[in-house]
């Protein structure tokens, strides 16, 4: 038997969590340097695991399946293609850089130290258990499970508005998953009386109208997540009123649960119901786009502003996704990674900016990379990754987004491309009115980025500028997965325009790598 890797990935967390909860209440530093032990310890097992994954093997790799409830048809199945394995990394990146940047906060919350640490490192457990389930009963158990620590992670604030924020997320997603699970139900009904993905993908036998209802019922619940305009609304406020920590999670990776779901379920699951519900949802995309780009142009709060970034980065994402194109869906999946990073940098820095000034208002800063350069460089590179400059990280995957859903649906493509346009304005914005111009009183005696914010930051920011040069690698990961989702979708790319025999032979030589005439 090989060597369970997401098994031991999956439980070093949990078991990280139990073991915060035994140290003492007063040994609070202790409590953090286990909990960053345990967070860097699951990175390292995890970039062992991808070492070893063949993009060109199996689809689904490091499988193993139990039986769980045999009555029921349920098991205990985990396994990962190219999609779940990049973001099971993302992930394991991003919890020591959240639990280090958290590292003076969670003593600030309204939770003790050691309850904040253990929900931390309790929720990458979920996470890495959303992404690596095979079994769709095991994925809804995880995917709702998630959901507990996240709601006390967002009302750990203890801002007057952190319990609201903190419930109506709850709220939101208890009422979509609720929709998932009478899906799931049917789905053992339909599906003869299974769970296991690999079967259910090839058994799966619905009329038409039984296949757009379960479509419905998984579809709504991830654009809950996601969050997908006009299922949106929970997220300004948990992002706001959320610890920065949170935020970063809830933002970074928590909605990459919404268009991971899209990918696997809904377009693995439901093909035709998919191809029929496309029309709709590629509005709800653009809209989205649209929407939260301009609502990020009018925000005051600097949290709320990237929260509604964020809407607008998932319509695109979603676009990407439903135009059933090879470059669309592999750039949406880079989109995901890429997203996480970037808007991961730039709410960091937006945390440490909160340390210093104690408030989230963009009009309360002004100057600051005058007497904070480092901090300034650092908060210019998330904004530029996060308009998408060529060279940084989230371009390619704008650029794959937009090339693959142009070759089907031109209109949709044309309208994300004027949401690129106003992120460019946004985040210029924001930049411009807190670090340039006369030095706000305010901000007159903060200091620089210190040592362990330095720690934080600069893994981020390597990664930002690595992928924005290189990120062949996680390309070579997801390819196989996409095509393996087209085709269960009974999808091929569009032929060219201009077929490449009506080249004339010079120029198809001077365009071809390695041509000759």
């Amino acid at each position: 038997m090989s060597f369970p890797w997401l098994t031991v990935i999956g439980a070093v967390p949990v078991v990280g969590a139990a073991v915060v909860c035994a140290v003492p209440a007063a040994l609070v530093k202790l409590q953090k340097q286990v909990t960053l032990g345990v967070s860097l310890l699951t990175l390292a097992l995890t970039i062992a695991m991808a070492t070893q994954f063949a993009p060109h093997g199996d689809r689904f790799q490091f499988n193993q399946s139990t039986s769980w409830i045999p009555a029921f048809g349920i098991h205990y199945a985990v396994g990962v293609d190219g999609i779940a394995l990049v973001l099971i990394l993302l992930t394991a990146v991003l919890w020591p850089v959240v639990i280090l940047a958290s590292w003076h906060e969670c003593e600030s919350t309204k939770r003790s130290p050691k309850t904040y640490l253990a929900l931390l490192v309790a929720m990458e457990t979920l996470l890495i258990g959303v992404f690596a389930a095979t079994d769709v009963f095991l994925f809804y158990v995880f995917f709702e499970a998630m959901l507990i620590p996240m709601y006390f992670i967002v009302g750990s604030a203890g801002t007057p508005r952190s319990s609201y924020a903190a419930i109506k997320f709850l709220l939101y997603s208890l009422f979509g998953g609720l929709l998932m699970l009478a899906a799931v139900i049917a789905l053992y009904v339909f599906g003869g009386h299974t769970f296991l993905y690999s079967s259910l993908i090839q058994n799966l036998h619905l009329g038409t109208n039984n296949e757009r209802w379960l479509f419905l019922g998984f579809f709504i619940a991830f654009a809950v997540k996601a969050p997908l305009w006009p299922f949106h609304t929970w997220l300004p406020d948990a992002a706001a009123e959320s610890p920065v920590g949170g935020t970063v999670l809830l933002v970074g990776v928590l909605d990459k649960v919404g268009t991971f779901g899209f990918l696997r379920y809904c377009l693995g699951l439901f093909p035709h119901a998919s191809h029929w519900f496309t029309p709709v949802v590629l509005t709800l995309a653009v809209v989205g786009v649209i929407y939260g780009a301009l609502q990020a142009i009018g925000q005051k709060d600097m949290l709320r502003l990237v929260a509604y970034t964020s809407v607008s980065h998932f319509g695109l994402i979603t676009l990407g996704i439903f135009a059933f194109t090879s470059q669309g869906q592999a750039g949406a999946t880079l989109y995901m990674v890429n997203h996480g990073f970037s808007t991961g940098a730039l709410l960091l820095v937006i945390g440490f900016m909160i340390a210093r000034r104690k408030s989230r208002g963009i009009n309360d800063y002004g100057g600051m990379q005058k007497v904070a350069p480092v901090l300034a460089g650092t908060f210019l590179v998330a904004c530029l990754s996060g308009l998408a400059l060529p060279g940084l990280n989230t371009f390619v995957s704008e650029f794959l987004v937009l090339v693959g859903s142009f070759t089907r649906y031109k209109v949709a493509a044309t309208i994300g491309t004027v949401g690129i346009v106003l992120a460019a304005l946004y985040m210029l914005i924001l930049y411009q009115r807190t670090m340039t111009g006369p030095v706000s009183p305010d901000v007159e005696g903060s200091h620089d980025l210190s040592l362990r914010e330095k720690w934080v930051i600069a893994p981020v920011v390597a990664i930002i500028v690595a992928l924005g040069f290189y990120p062949r690698p996680i390309l070579d990961a997801i390819t196989p997965a996409v095509s393996a989702t087209l085709q269960q979708t009974g999808n091929t790319d569009p032929a060219p325009a201009v077929p490449l025999a009506a080249v004339p032979a010079a120029a198809s030589a001077t365009a071809i790598p390695g041509g000759s005439s």
